[in-house]
């Protein structure tokens, strides 16, 4: 899926010294899990907010009311940001697999990871949304952590709601 792309781009950024946190962007199904996982085989700690429900409470809508979501979401999320704070200090380089659909929620994590002695590069997945509904119609029929379902009605909210990265020092990949 990525094979166009120069991962060399963030390789060459890592060193001893200071931890590297590559932040993923990009809404449900345009690759962030797939382009984490490429950068986990190369060493890096993947966090992600699915695999830590499923984790943690199970599936969705199987093993958990769907009404728990957001509070699941909120748990989560503070788990991995306590544990990324962690890895920073460890000297740890790693890949926040979570969607960043939001500008102010980018530049906390940027602040965080600067004060806490890292560096980021922010990774951006540009899908066109029709590409993003073939993915999720065979993501939909998958059970794992990272194939939560996704209605059209979801998916339209998500991409309503999305602030695309500009002038953020993100690296745009269209996939």
């Amino acid at each position: 899926m990525f094979s166009n792309f120069n991962f060399d781009l963030i390789y060459r950024e890592q060193n001893e010294l200071t931890p590297l946190v590559v932040m993923m962007c990009g809404v449900a199904g345009s690759g962030k899990t797939t382009f984490s996982q490429q950068l986990e085989k190369e060493g890096f700690v993947r966090l992600s907010i699915d695999e830590e429900i499923w984790a943690t409470n199970g599936r969705y809508g199987i093993d958990f009311p769907i009404e728990k979501m957001e509070e699941y979401k909120k748990d989560a999320e503070r788990k991995l940001r306590n544990r990324l704070i962690k890895l920073i200090h460890d000297k740890q380089h790693v890949v926040i697999d979570f969607s960043f659909w939001d500008r102010v929620r980018r530049n906390q994590y940027k602040k965080l990871i600067e004060d806490t002695g890292g560096k980021w590069k922010l990774i951006y997945l540009k899908v066109h949304p029709d590409d993003l509904r073939e993915r999720l119609k065979i993501r939909n029929k998958r059970f794992d952590a990272n194939a939560f379902p996704i209605s059209e009605e979801v998916l339209t909210s998500y991409l309503d709601g999305f602030e695309i990265p500009n002038g953020e020092g993100e690296i745009v990949i269209e996939n």
